[in-house]
């Protein structure tokens, strides 16, 4: 358990990092999940972090802590708050078996808490590649961090949830070859880690 919270501080931590490198002006660029620009990523990015607290504290259940709000006046320390919350959230959770409530995924069961910071480590080494592939800068998390996360991703169902559009994630693509294991997570998710979608800003609205 305290494993898998270290390694998802670090992903949380990894994502503040990358996002410091973004100006207001870049929340137009497209990003390489289908039909958003940075603002709405962020914005995703911003209330899962509030969901996955809510669940932690029991209350994941209530659909509007997974609402999707309207960026503020500061929407990257509005990120940063969400991040620490979640962080706190989770390094209170005192049984690895605590069931989460992750309407997102589905309302038939609940999820034991290991499993569910385990998604949300996943999440964030994943959305934090997004935020550096949308603004062309460097990513290179530590090698333990990729590695750990590896068969996370492997194990990402595959099939029809992944064509439907807002799917967290894409049909998987072909890996391209070498040893470093951060092509093959982001490929499993339908990530093309070539894909550098960086060019002239449109408005974020």
């Amino acid at each position: 358990m305290e494993r898998i919270r270290t390694l998802d501080a670090r992903a949380v931590r990894l994502s503040i990092d990358v996002l410091r490198q973004a100006e207001p002006a870049d929340l137009g660029r497209d990003t390489p999940c289908a039909g958003w620009d940075l603002a709405d990523l962020l914005a995703h990015m911003t209330v899962q972090h509030e969901g996955f607290a809510a669940a932690a504290r029991g209350e994941g259940g209530d659909l509007g802590r997974w609402a999707v709000r309207p960026l503020g006046a500061e929407p990257f320390a509005a990120y940063e708050a969400a991040a620490g919350a979640v962080v706190a959230a989770f390094a209170a959770v005192e049984a690895e078996e605590q069931p989460f409530v992750l309407p997102e995924f589905t309302t038939d069961r609940t999820f034991p808490a290991v499993q569910a910071i385990g998604f949300h480590f996943l999440d964030y080494v994943v959305h934090a590649w997004d935020v550096a592939a949308t603004l062309g800068v460097p990513f290179a998390p530590d090698q333990d961090l990729v590695e750990a996360v590896l068969p996370l991703a492997l194990s990402v169902p595959t099939g029809r949830a992944r064509t439907v559009p807002g799917a967290a994630f894409r049909p998987p693509l072909p890996p391209p070859p070498g040893e470093d294991p951060l092509p093959v997570v982001l490929s499993a998710l339908g990530r093309a880690p070539l894909h550098h979608p960086r060019g002239p800003a449109h408005s974020a609205g």
